[in-house]
């Protein structure tokens, strides 16, 4: 039996979300103001991991050009489906006050180690987007509403696309 020590990623690595394509293991890990954004991790055993790529590291991925402290990539989600690494992510512009100003992209590839996509803007309405692929073929976001009226400045659901 081989002994699994936790934490698994050592240091600053919030927000795992992990898949398994085959043999392989994948965390996509929050970077929050730190560019290149999104950090994914690669292991066979569950044990031994080591950093593979940076996907947001083009600003025309990611531009946090007025992002404040704490802000940028919020809980990206890594899935795959037939062929194609999925990852969708929250740009956070604000988050203090009454007003959080959020925007959930999508980028893909076919190869987790190359390049990804220009990002597909898909909504503003919160954060922490999770993407689900339907037997039928349709893909399926889910994110956590922010509630902006006034005295609310809560959660306000659960949006489903």
């Amino acid at each position: 039996m081989v002994e699994i020590i936790n934490p698994i990623l050592r240091g600053f690595n919030p927000d795992p979300s992990i898949i398994r394509v085959g043999d392989d293991y994948f965390i996509a890990t929050s970077t929050f103001e730190w560019f290149p954004g999104v950090q994914i991790h690669h292991s066979r055993d569950l044990i031994n991991w080591r950093l593979v790529k940076r996907p947001l590291e083009r600003l025309s991925q990611l531009n946090m050009k007025g992002n404040l402290d704490s802000g940028g990539v919020w809980a990206p989600c890594l899935t795959y489906h037939d062929g194609i690494f999925y990852l969708v992510y929250t740009d956070v512009k604000h988050s203090g006050g009454i007003w959080k100003d959020t925007h959930n992209y999508l980028v893909m590839t076919d190869d987790i180690y190359g390049d990804w996509s220009d990002p597909i803007y898909l909504n503003s309405s919160g954060f922490d987007p999770s993407l689900f692929h339907d037997d039928d073929g349709r893909k399926w976001l889910v994110n956590l509403v922010y509630d902006h009226r006034k005295d609310k400045n809560t959660f306000g659901g659960i949006l489903f696309l």
